[in-house]
């Protein structure tokens, strides 16, 4: 079964071979996703709830070029610098996922690509049945 890949214009897709997001069947599969704007710059340096919503604008652009919704999405993994941040990390997610909670998971790591980004994200979305 063929592969349908999309990149969202992240500087860092390049540099390290990667892809935003697959889609194998019902399947898709987004890459740990940081809070970069079109231009590649870093949004909100050091601020989380701004780059997590980023992260998930992000997300959900790549899910949509695969015919998937954020509806969709059935598990999160969410990494942050800091566990300090759990809370505004969780407020975002809730703002996305109200409606529809997928299975989380949020931990703490040393560090990021770049020390401007303090939170990046990756999921996973089963479209229909």
């Amino acid at each position: 079964m063929p592969a349908d890949r999309v990149f969202s214009g992240s500087p860092a897709e390049p540099v390290f071979g990667y892809c935003r997001a697959i889609r194998r069947g019902n399947l898709i599969f987004v890459s740990g996703t940081a809070a970069y704007a079109d231009d590649g710059s870093i949004v909100a340096p050091g601020e989380t709830y701004p780059q997590t919503l980023r992260c998930f604008e992000i997300i959900r652009k790549a899910l949509e070029k695969l015919g998937g919704t954020m509806s969709q999405v059935v598990r999160t993994r969410m990494f942050v610098t800091d566990i300090a941040m759990a809370s505004e990390v969780g407020r975002a997610h809730q703002a996305v996922f109200a409606t529809h909670p997928p299975t989380a998971t949020l931990v703490e790591v040393s560090a990021l690509v770049d020390p401007q980004l303090v939170v990046e994200i990756e999921v996973d979305a089963v479209l229909g049945d």
